[in-house]
């Protein structure tokens, strides 16, 4: 249990978790409280449900990285978010992007987009196009909100 999971049934707002080693951290809105901590799967989670549900943050460039060079690492943080009840990957830009190349690599689009699937079927994780930071930033607070309010709800039953 992580420190913001032990007040998760007396918090008026979700509590977003955001791991110590996240780079470039989204900006949320002030409907909830960010909290820093290490989280031992994904980039974002929310209090009381740290251990079940993780979301992972790319932008086009880390995306493609991750599927190349860093390959090896990142299919082992996919089989961590592969035992999770929840886990979404998120990514900063739309599919159409990376149809077009819009990143820095010579990596084939269709490579890319296949990988992505094939993370989706093999490990259950879905991809989520945001399209832009900011719409990672509303899709991420969305999904972890949801997340949260099921479990205040399971609490209370």
């Amino acid at each position: 249990m992580l420190p913001g999971d032990l007040d998760v049934n007396v918090a008026e707002r979700p509590i977003i978790l955001v791991d110590t080693r996240e780079q470039r951290p989204l900006v949320f809105s002030n409907n909830v409280v960010v909290q820093v901590v290490t989280l031992a799967s994904g980039d974002y989670s929310v209090a009381g449900c740290s251990e079940t549900a993780a979301v992972e943050r790319k932008s086009p460039d880390d995306l493609v990285q991750s599927i190349t060079a860093e390959r090896e690492r990142f299919m082992a943080c996919c089989a961590r978010l592969a035992k999770l009840d929840f886990a979404a990957i998120v990514v900063e830009c739309a599919l159409e992007d990376i149809k077009a190349g819009l990143y820095r690599s010579r990596t084939r689009p269709e490579s890319v987009i296949g990988s992505m699937l094939a993370i989706h079927v093999d490990f259950g994780i879905p991809t989520i196009w945001a399209g832009s930071r900011s719409n990672a930033a509303n899709v991420t607070e969305r999904l972890l909100t949801r997340l949260w309010r099921n479990h205040v709800a399971e609490v209370a039953a």
